[in-house]
């Protein structure tokens, strides 16, 4: 101890006093990556990262047809004090030309109603129901998720029809991840199309994902198989796995998707950490009928709505949400790599019922 003292004091206590505060910023900053990571590798979202950083005026832009087709004929009623019968009729009528369906828009309908007898702002009150609504089914999805063990990756099962944008939604994602820092492995088991293993194999040099392919015609278990032992060896944070477009009404197909599955889960127990639908945004209730049919044969935590900035039926993530309990984890509004955004109920709910901008405006 006297050593020590002899020490300290040759040296200067307020030197000493630096390096422990250069050593404490140092400890945090490596424990604040790390629990980033950490957090993104078991599928929750990083905010401080530029491949989610939020951008409130462009998501509005990107349902610019949406609030022009359907919010923009309710807004002014909105702003009423109070709702009389036509109101009510005009804001119903607007909702299911939206696609929103007819479930969820009686339950629009009502909380507007309970919250306008109530003196509550109807605008406002529809805000926070469809906030409400989102929230609740992100709530059930998130309930279904499995966190992944200690040394494996993150795997996700992304599965949809044919030319909904699967394969695209895919590698938007990879680069999400890769930006955030995390070794991303792509897996074309899509091998019926090889058109399909084209496209995964540029989006994965454009991301600067891994790759794991084989020929046209081969085996989707068994590139299912080789992805798993690559993730694995590789030591990759996420694995992505691509699956063969197909008719949700075709069992025979189906049955395929749940053998993937089975490789999937047989190589790395509790995988697919989450299985995603992606889902035309255009196709409206179609989309609906194309989730619950997926839904009916094999377990989805989540929907991937593609094409949000190109239909004025926006509504069809209400439909989703309210009507199957399916969270709606993102949301493509455009066509560049950084448009496929992470889904947040409280800014789709503010971005729809934003006015219109005048032409010129800023």
């Amino acid at each position: 101890m006297q050593a020590w003292q002899r020490y300290a004091d040759g040296l200067g206590w307020a030197t000493i006093a630096g390096v422990l505060a250069i050593v404490i910023v140092l400890v945090g900053a490596v424990v604040a990556v790390l629990a980033r990571r950490r957090r993104a590798a078991v599928g929750v979202p990083d905010s401080s990262g530029p491949a989610v950083a939020r951008d409130l005026p462009g998501l509005r832009q990107g349902l610019a047809k949406t609030r022009a087709g359907m919010f923009q004929r309710i807004l002014p009623l909105l702003g009423r004090q109070r709702l009389d019968a036509e109101a009510l009729g005009e804001i119903e009528a607007a909702l299911l030309a939206a696609d929103v369906g007819i479930e969820t828009t009686q339950r629009l309908l009502a909380c507007v109603q309970r919250r306008d007898r109530a003196g509550a702002a109807p605008r406002v009150a529809l805000e926070e129901e469809i906030v409400a609504i989102l929230d609740a089914a992100k709530r059930a999805g998130d309930a279904g998720r499995v966190t992944p063990a200690d040394g494996t990756p993150l795997v996700l099962m992304v599965v949809g029809v044919n030319g909904v944008g699967k394969t695209t939604s895919i590698g938007k994602l990879a680069a999400r991840f890769v930006r955030n820092g995390h070794r991303t492995l792509l897996v074309a088991a899509d091998t019926f199309r090889a058109a399909a293993i084209e496209q995964l194999t540029v989006w994965a040099e454009r991301s600067g994902a891994d790759l794991v392919r084989q020929e046209h015609g081969g085996d989707p278990g068994a590139v299912a198989f080789d992805g798993m032992r690559a993730g694995m060896a590789r030591k990759a944070g996420v694995v992505i796995v691509d699956t063969a477009g197909r008719l949700h009404t075709k069992s025979n197909l189906l049955e395929e998707l749940r053998k993937v599955r089975r490789v999937i889960a047989r190589e790395i127990p509790g995988a697919p950490h989450e299985t995603l639908l992606v889902v035309d945004a255009v196709t409206g209730q179609n989309g609906l009928v194309q989730a619950r049919a997926f839904l009916d044969q094999i377990d989805i935590t989540g929907v991937i709505l593609t094409k949000l900035d190109g239909t004025a039926r926006g509504g069809i993530v209400l439909a989703i949400a309210g009507g199957l309990n399916l969270p709606i984890r993102y949301i493509g509004v455009g066509e560049g790599i950084d448009d496929l955004r992470e889904f947040d109920a409280r800014e789709f709910a503010s971005a729809l019922l934003a006015p219109t901008e005048e032409p010129g405006s800023p």
